[in-house]
């Protein structure tokens, strides 16, 4: 099963890009992963640039992918959770896992339809550079637990 992680807007820290390879590195052992930018959009009605930036991630998104958004509103896991969905979509044959981080306001209504599960980090607000970090290292995270590897603890 493929990763593939989309986002808004450009990395603009060193760091977080740093980050970002580290982690997605560390994934590839497991699995083949892409990471993919969408533009993100200014100086519009906040509906006119939630959209845009979503039909920019839905072209970026294959068709056979099922989709998991990222949303403050989403069901909490915990780490050993999401382990057991990408362990359960591996297995069920799902052949790509896409992971989206929206831009500052979040998905379109007709964006949202099209995911299969909505999930939220935290209850905390963090900047949209930072989760892609801890996303990346949640993903990495969930495939040592489905290998038994000692990484969580």
């Amino acid at each position: 099963m493929k990763i593939r992680v989309l986002w808004v807007g450009k990395t603009q820290e060193e760091w977080v890009r740093r980050g970002i390879d580290e982690y997605a590195g560390r994934i590839r052992r497991y699995a083949p992963m892409e990471l993919s930018e969408a533009r993100d959009e200014k100086g519009a009605a906040v509906e006119a640039m939630r959209g845009r930036e979503c039909e920019r991630l839905a072209k970026l998104l294959p068709r056979q992918a099922r989709l998991v958004l990222l949303d403050e509103r989403g069901e909490q896991l915990t780490s050993p959770e999401l382990a057991r969905f990408i362990a359960a979509n591996r297995d069920g044959g799902v052949q790509e896992l896409a992971f989206a981080i929206g831009g500052a306001y979040g998905f379109s209504d007709g964006f949202r339809a099209m995911a299969h599960k909505t999930i939220a980090l935290s209850r905390m607000t963090f900047t949209h550079q930072m989760v892609r970090i801890f996303l990346l290292e949640q993903i990495y995270r969930g495939f040592t637990i489905i290998n038994g590897e000692p990484y969580h603890h």
